[in-house]
């Protein structure tokens, strides 16, 4: 894939605001939200429903519908306003430089069209190249995209395709347009999670292949951990923490942006005025511990034991993890590694 030069950050988004407006009032979505993005790298937006994440990625494809609208700061793409950019310009950016995959597989597909069809029409229109060289591509896409029996796929109607071919697909046309930046809205959301972990990591793996750049929304934390090199997080339309997923996994900011990276625990330990958060894998249960509890409760979870724990050093249950079950209702000693 052919890309251009460039030195800077291929997004700049500057204390971005979003609101949309009914016939009564205006109901703000996005406030003063900032972040820069190196071509190349991927980000994570994470955060609760109705946080703003999603209407920042349709801010960045300019596509907010009647009744949204920037009403303070910038979205640059490689240094260029796109506020600033005519109705043609920003068609021809969507067009080959900005793709979306959409939570939903179908939003991107025709459903009276086969597939091979709509994975031709992209290189056809915008790089003008012959019918023999679309067909090509496209047959090359589907293969890249790991579906079984491409030539049959490209015959198919997205109704014959099960929900995780359907994404499949949706992602190979998205890399049709060889954009520079690839903008996901919960893509893997729909999908069982055996599934899911499959085609993420394939998709990543495509993407970073190309050194296409990628933003990606979820409610999710393993696809924010398993894609992100920065992650940010949203609340009530406002970031409240950006940082690599090692930061915030072990130094989250505030108890609502460790939540989104697993669970945690709040200890009072070392007389500290505010209680400590600790990950359930930083306590280990010893002989001889620091720290003394009662088991509550012990579940297994697959991979290991899920032991709760009333602890004079938590107001909550402490959950700690074990690979061997430990009997509900006996005292155990841990320590913080």
């Amino acid at each position: 894939m052919t890309k251009r030069e460039y030195d800077g950050p291929i997004l700049e988004i500057d204390n971005l605001s979003i609101s949309f407006f009914t016939r009564l009032r205006e109901i703000p979505a996005v406030m003063d939200f900032s972040v820069s993005v190196k071509p190349g790298e991927a980000v994570g937006l994470v955060g609760e429903s109705g946080c703003g994440k999603s209407t920042v990625a349709l801010g960045v494809m300019q596509d907010l519908g009647a009744n949204g609208r920037v009403v303070g700061g910038s979205i640059k793409f490689k240094g260029r306003d796109l506020s600033e950019m005519s109705d043609e310009e920003l068609r021809d950016i969507r067009g080959s430089q900005i793709a979306m995959i959409y939570q939903e597989p179908m939003a991107s597909l025709n459903p009276a069209m086969r597939i091979g069809k709509q994975l031709m029409e992209v290189p056809m229109i915008h790089a003008g190249i012959s019918e023999k060289e679309a067909y090509a591509r496209a047959l090359q896409l589907v293969t890249d995209v790991k579906l079984p029996d491409p030539e049959r796929i490209l015959k198919a109607y997205p109704h014959q395709l099960s929900g995780g071919q359907q994404q499949r697909v949706a992602i190979a046309i998205a890399l049709a347009k060889e954009p520079e930046v690839v903008l996901m809205d919960e893509p893997f959301s729909n999908l069982d999670s055996r599934l899911k972990t499959i085609i993420r990591q394939e998709m990543i793996d495509i993407l970073r292949a190309e050194g296409v750049t990628v933003v990606m929304v979820s409610h999710d934390h393993a696809d924010a951990l398993s894609v992100a090199d920065r992650i940010m997080v949203m609340r009530k339309g406002e970031m409240v923490q950006i940082a690599t997923p090692e930061e915030l996994y072990h130094f989250p900011t505030s108890e609502y942006a460790a939540s989104f990276l697993g669970p945690i625990n709040y200890l009072s330990v070392n007389g500290g005025s505010e209680p400590l958060g600790v990950r359930p894998e930083k306590l280990k249960i010893v002989k001889e511990g620091k720290y003394k509890g009662l088991v509550e409760k012990a579940t297994f979870q697959g991979m290991h034991y899920h032991i709760s724990v009333n602890s004079a050093i938590s107001n909550n249950s402490i959950l700690i993890y074990s690979d061997g079950n430990i009997k509900e209702g006996s005292t155990l000693e841990f320590e913080i590694t």
